[in-house]
């Protein structure tokens, strides 16, 4: 599953103990009339991502979602979700760059242009 949004906030990482850490950051997604801040989660090696990525650009997020029951001292099942992060890529709607030639290619494309200015004959042969 992927989403697409901006990014609203990046958090540093949390070491919650010697054999788990995660990072959090949040998510605008804007695909409704409605935009969502989603609050997404990066675990373990997976919580270097987001680094190379600023607030406010637009990324794709690969995600999978996640669900677990918790009894709390009373007994009662409570229920949480989490947006789990494995794969983030700046957004594939940006144009793409022009790309550029090497100087073998730019001098060949320059000469033959000259050569057609130059040659006063619209024939070919």
């Amino acid at each position: 599953m992927n989403i697409k949004g901006k990014i609203k906030v990046i958090n540093a990482t949390n070491v919650v103990s010697d054999k788990f850490s995660k990072r959090e950051f949040v998510l605008t997604e804007n695909s409704s009339q409605y935009p969502q801040d989603l609050l997404i989660q990066l675990t373990q090696d997976k919580c270097s991502l987001i680094d190379g990525f600023n607030v406010g650009q637009e990324i794709e997020v690969q995600i999978n979602l996640r669900g677990r029951e918790w009894i709390n001292p009373q007994g009662e099942a409570k229920y949480f979700n989490t947006i789990e992060a494995w794969k983030i890529n700046g957004a594939t709607n940006q144009a793409a760059a022009p790309r550029k030639m090497g100087n073998i290619e730019a001098n060949f494309q320059e000469e033959a242009i000259r050569n057609m200015q130059e040659d006063d004959d619209d024939l070919p042969f």
